[in-house]
């Protein structure tokens, strides 16, 4: 509704624009002249709908540069994001999710994930899923498994599960499940790694000293 109302104004706003433009150009006797008048009213409109035009232009680029952006914060984001639907099968993925699985987007599309769970962590996956789907549990949940890669590697992942909403064509029968999901161990990797360079960094300071 406040979109709405913000729009009529901004037309109100426009007209008000194109008035004063025309105006300043030349004044108009409506009682005297209606032919002028009825022009001018008509280049008023003219002019207005031009504006409006660029108005558009301007807001359709606006929001074309805000999606491109999104895209590419979402497809090259540091972690995995996923949508799947209530039987575990993947319906969404970034680039990143895909690498993680050493699996071509593609080919991720429609298979479930349990593939990718190792057979220790499946059941544990399989009971997740219900709760984790269920409005009336909490909004966000945590939790790590093990994860297999189309290589056959393992790895610990970590799965942060913050919403769920309805597909687009189907009813709230049929909620997604959206989920990050990053590699354990590289955020190890990188904690050892941050503290190694501090490590290094403490003779230096004392000798400073």
């Amino acid at each position: 509704m406040k979109q709405k109302i913000d729009w009529i104004e901004k037309r109100h706003a426009l007209r008000r624009e194109a008035d004063s433009m025309l105006s300043s150009i030349s004044q108009v006797d409506s009682a005297a002249h209606p032919v002028d008048a009825m022009l001018h009213e008509l280049l008023v409109h003219k002019v207005e709908l031009e504006m409006q035009v660029e108005e558009l232009k301007r807001a359709h680029t606006a929001a074309e540069a805000a999606r491109d952006h999104f895209a590419e914060y979402y497809e090259f984001a540091p972690v995995g994001y996923f949508a799947i639907s209530r039987d575990g099968v993947i319906s969404e993925v970034n680039l990143t999710g895909a690498v993680l699985l050493g699996v071509e987007r593609t080919e991720l599309i429609n298979r479930r994930m349990a593939e990718f769970i190792s057979a220790q962590d499946r059941d544990r996956w399989h009971s997740l899923i219900p709760s984790l789907l269920d409005p009336a549990e909490i909004e966000r949940t945590v939790f790590m498994l093990e994860m297999l890669r189309a290589d056959g590697t393992s790895f610990n992942a970590y799965f942060d599960c913050r919403s769920r909403e309805p597909m687009p064509e189907a009813s709230a029968l049929r909620p997604v499940l959206r989920f990050a999901l990053f590699d354990a161990g590289k955020i190890k990797q990188a904690e050892m790694q941050m503290r190694q360079i501090r490590e290094a960094r403490k003779p230096e300071a004392c000798a400073h000293d």
